[in-house]
């Protein structure tokens, strides 16, 4: 296998008239590597979702995916992806087997090596036996692995997923995922997905969290969340800002006040609970003591939770 990337993003950049999506996003993904891109709505995940799918040119920079320009070598590019949406992209009229038959075609495949693909693959997601049934009386879960069995079907080297698990129930989610990763194990996929799911970007490989059109933090979830220190202590207080000053102040430490929240990264967050109680007993309303998520990253990252990034 080549040691080189099966994705390179380097210095990409886009507007939309005075509004810029992504501000010189530079990242690589590794073969057989399962990628997630986090960020919140307004992040800029779609805008580059679209330029790596080469639905349309970014304003500046560059991207290659299996050593292949986005935006040059378009017919190449597409030959080596499979592209999972997030608005669904099937014909609720058409069976399971017609939907997979038409995709097919678009590849060039034809006759019985297709239909042999098409049950194949309606196997592996578990559909064999709904081949036949219309798309519109399967579940949102069931949808969903046909739009995978779809992207799948012509043995791309690079499957693009956006958004995965939009509207999937959790035993759904879980499904998806075991999936995904037997799919990895045996072909050798690589997968780079979009998401806003932070239990999902957890299972990733890597993460690279969008804010605002910039890469705030890439790595590994573990490293990501490692570097928030051993805990997370958050006070619920009705005059944060004063607290956290006081806190600082004392105790000699670096609080950060989001929204109506003290929020305290230490090593031992649970003794500190301890001194907060003693020194300042009625300035909050509760206190909770976790280990760090890659929530607590984005903060760390952009001074505001994740959720509020418009």
């Amino acid at each position: 296998m080549s040691d080189e990337p099966a994705v390179v993003v380097d210095g990409l950049a886009h507007r939309y008239g005075e509004c810029e999506a992504l501000r010189g996003v530079s990242f690589a993904v590794g073969r057989g590597e399962i990628f997630g891109l986090l960020g919140p709505n307004g992040g800029g995940k779609t805008t580059l979702f679209r330029i790596l799918s080469t639905s349309f040119l970014a304003t500046a920079g560059r991207a290659a995916i299996l050593g292949f320009d986005v935006a040059r070598d378009v017919a190449n590019v597409r030959r080596q992806l499979g592209v999972v949406f997030q608005s669904p992209s099937l014909d609720k009229k058409l069976t399971a087997a017609e939907n997979l038959r038409h995709h097919g075609h678009l590849y060039g495949l034809r006759g019985g090596a297709l239909r042999s693909r098409i049950a194949e693959m309606l196997s592996r997601v578990g559909l064999a036996d709904r081949a036949s049934d219309r798309v519109e009386h399967l579940s949102g879960g069931q949808q969903r692995r046909v739009e995978l069995a779809k992207g799948l079907l012509h043995h791309p080297r690079l499957l693009l997923m956006d958004e995965p698990c939009t509207g999937l129930d959790p035993g759904a989610r879980r499904d998806l995922w075991d999936y995904l990763r037997q799919v990895r194990e045996r072909e050798g996929i690589t997968i780079l997905l979009t998401t806003h799911l932070m239990d999902e970007a957890a299972l990733c490989d890597r993460v690279g969290i969008l804010h605002r059109g910039e890469i705030v933090a890439l790595g590994t979830p573990a490293e990501l969340t490692a570097t928030i220190g051993g805990e997370v202590v958050c006070l619920d207080s009705p005059d944060a800002a004063s607290l956290a000053r006081r806190i600082a102040e004392k105790l000699a430490l670096a609080p950060r006040v989001v929204d109506d929240e003290v929020r305290i990264e230490h090593d031992r967050g649970h003794e500190l609970v301890t001194r907060l109680f003693a020194e300042f007993s009625g300035e909050f309303r509760s206190v909770t003591v976790r280990r760090p998520t890659l929530e607590d990253v984005f903060i760390q990252r952009t001074g505001h939770r994740f959720w509020n990034e418009d």
